[in-house]
């Protein structure tokens, strides 16, 4: 069942894939469940020539980009710029002041991708057309002054900080799985997933019996995402060993 959010989502991702059999389409930035979404609308509609893309490797948030026959999809070909913001090392701003500025400038959220920031830098990544209108007018974040430039040095600032927690599962199961990864009881691991609480890979799932693999990706409502990096190898008492990442 089509949830009524995406709706919007499917039909644009539809119009982009009929418009880029002429000449390259894109769509974007998305979040990484509506980039899930996107990706099902390209596997249904048997669109192959397409790429999803954030400007660089490993990017959360990320445009659609649909190509006809005769031109591979390229990332070059986005319309994505990296900009960078400086400032104090003692001023440290956030992810979150960086998003609220934009936002109070006019900038819709579509415009604005991976916003990254670390003491002194912020790497942004943005819209072309974005780009031009914020090196042009931004000069403050908040109360603190920022310099923003064209471009970017690597290594980017790190995305997330993570807290590693192992042990051992029954099974990998997911209410075994979000037992351990939130420390309760399985019977209320499956209170949780029966309503709604839990998605895999973004999306809602209350299969209580799912069976959980390496990579998945969990997000459990007021509690945050997890990753499971992996599960093995079994006990000699016939558990299983599981290690996962918290974001932070």
């Amino acid at each position: 069942m089509v949830r009524d959010e995406d709706r919007w989502l499917i039909a644009k991702c539809r119009d982009v894939i009929r418009l880029g059999q002429k000449a390259p389409h894109f769509l974007g930035f998305l979040d990484e469940r509506e980039a899930a979404v996107a990706q099902r609308v390209l596997r249904d509609e048997w669109c192959e020539n397409a790429l999803l893309w954030g400007g660089y490797e490993g990017a959360e948030r990320v445009m659609v980009g649909v190509f006809p026959d005769y031109q591979p999809a390229d990332p070059a070909f986005f319309p994505i710029v990296g900009v960078t913001a400086r400032y104090r090392a003692e001023d440290k701003l956030t992810h979150r002041d960086f998003l609220g500025a934009f936002l109070g400038a006019g900038v819709q959220r579509p415009a604005l991708g991976d916003i990254l920031p670390e003491e002194g830098r912020c790497v942004l990544f943005l819209k072309e057309d974005t780009a031009a209108f914020l090196l042009s007018q931004v000069e403050k974040v908040g109360r603190t002054g920022v310099r923003l430039q064209p471009g970017f040095c690597e290594p980017l600032p790190q995305a997330h900080t993570f807290v590693p927690c192992e042990g051992v599962i029954a099974s990998p199961r997911l209410d075994c799985v979000t037992a351990f990864l939130l420390g309760i009881s399985r019977e209320k691991a499956a209170s949780c997933i029966r309503s709604g609480g839990v998605q895999v890979n973004h999306e809602p799932c209350q299969d209580l019996s799912r069976l959980i693999q390496e990579g998945d990706l969990l997000s459990i409502r007021s509690r945050g995402r997890f990753c499971v990096d992996r599960l093995g190898p079994p006990t000699k008492k016939g558990r299983l060993g599981v290690a996962a990442r918290r974001y932070v």
